[in-house]
């Protein structure tokens, strides 16, 4: 039986985690400075650890906490790896916020987003909390399927060819769940969640790898099969383990996995002459055996033992799986060009990224207005370093891959609402 209790897990905790919040308001892309941010143990939420306020950019910079031993999420076991914590978060025009059993691990940077709504008479504060971890509570297993949908039905809804979406719509609880809410999400996000939810961030980095590209085909089989809507429903997949991945609402996630994610995002699982993303299901490998899937604590010893992503990969589902890559990107107003935007770099993909910066500049003041003159020069190198400051990425001035897609999708909120309130 496992531990519960949170006296016995305090006890344990010896190392230290951190743990960084944005605030935001729920309505526009824009930061709520001065939030007052309290932070306690879950469970003991008038015993405040630290009460900090957000800058102009709603963050309140890295708080470092205590987590329990690494090691506890190393291997399968009785004892809870990381910490819970209890966030809330209040200010001036806007309602209350309170997160419980936020999560924080020996050695992770948690990332916790909240966003607020403005005060409305009548309405409750929003309270959210996080339930445990895949890998340390219990869920039911995954009901098994086929891993390649016949699309040759009559009147079958299929999509002409893989698309990463902007956004997917989580039926938050079994397909026929009808009291279950629907939430709009974005691919990405949903991604991050998930494998936030279901892996350790401090597991080895091919192990992360190898479980997020799983997760990522499995919801992509579900987007280009129009699985759900084929069956009379309105989302594109469920929070339920047994149907899909457990998706939290509110959850935070850790930025290992946050950057793996928004390295691979465009890619998938294949088979040869297989169009479709392949239905890769898994399991935790220690409560539930799977022999023909992935086991995530599997994965974790193979990763321990040097294996690549794709050699676990290979090891679960066969030597016939690789990696593909998808054809299009919805949602953003260009795909990666393929290379780095560094000083001295000219064209049409620096002039691009100047005029979103000086876009992005209306909401988060902090960031320089720059000349668009299609020239990577170093007020455009400073802009992209105070961006990269404000959205957690490494503050180094160059616009690689990762700093590309965030720019893409914080242009594409603030033009969206600027387009709503003309």
């Amino acid at each position: 039986m496992r531990k519960s209790g949170i006296h016995v897990l305090q006890a344990e905790k010896t190392d230290r985690g951190a743990l960084k919040i944005n605030v935001e308001s729920a309505l526009r892309t824009v930061p709520v400075e001065n939030a007052t941010v309290d932070i306690s143990y879950t469970g003991e939420p008038d015993q405040i650890l630290e009460e900090v306020r957000t800058d102009q950019n709603g963050n309140t910079g890295t708080l470092e906490l205590k987590a329990p031993p690494l090691e506890y999420s190393m291997q399968p076991g009785e004892t809870q790896p990381y910490s819970e914590y209890t966030i809330k978060v209040s200010a001036e025009g806007y309602e209350p916020v309170t997160i419980s059993g936020s999560e924080v691990m020996s050695g992770e940077l948690s990332l916790q987003n909240i966003r607020l709504r403005p005060l409305e008479q009548g309405r409750p504060p929003e309270v959210t909390a996080i339930p445990p971890h895949t890998l340390y509570g219990n869920y039911p297993p995954k009901i098994a399927e086929a891993e390649i949908k016949p699309v040759n039905q009559s009147g079958e809804i299929v999509l002409r060819r893989v698309v990463i979406p902007e956004y997917v719509v989580v039926h938050d609880g079994s397909p026929r769940d009808t009291t279950a809410g629907d939430y709009y999400v974005r691919y990405k996000d949903y991604i991050k969640n998930v494998a936030s939810s279901e892996i350790y961030s401090t597991w080895p980095k091919e192990t992360i790898i190898a479980n997020v590209l799983a997760i990522m085909s499995f919801t992509l089989n579900r987007v280009y099969t129009e699985w759900y809507r084929n069956k009379g429903f309105d989302f594109t997949i469920t929070s339920s383990t047994a149907f899909d991945h457990k998706w939290i609402y509110g959850r935070n996630i850790f930025e290992s996995i946050s950057e793996t994610v928004d390295e691979i995002f465009e890619n998938y699982l294949s088979r040869p002459n297989v169009k479709q993303p392949i239905l890769t299901q898994y399991c935790d490998g220690s409560r539930v055996t799977c022999p023909q899937w992935m086991s995530q604590w599997g994965s974790k010893a193979l990763g321990d033992q040097g294996y690549s992503a794709i050699e676990i990969l290979r090891y679960y589902y066969g030597d016939s799986m690789y990696i593909n890559q998808a054809e299009q990107v919805a949602g953003i107003p260009a795909s990666w060009p393929g290379y780095v935007l560094a000083l001295g770099s000219t064209g049409d993909a620096v002039l691009q990224i100047q005029e979103q910066l000086n876009a992005i500049s209306n909401n988060y003041p902090l960031i320089p207005r720059v000349a668009v003159d299609g020239i990577y020069g170093p007020a455009t190198a400073e802009a992209v370093r105070i961006f990269q400051g404000i959205f957690g990425l490494t503050q180094d001035g160059i616009v690689g891959k990762r700093t590309w897609y965030k720019i893409q999708e914080i242009y594409v909120g603030v033009t969206r609402i600027a387009e709503l309130n003309p």
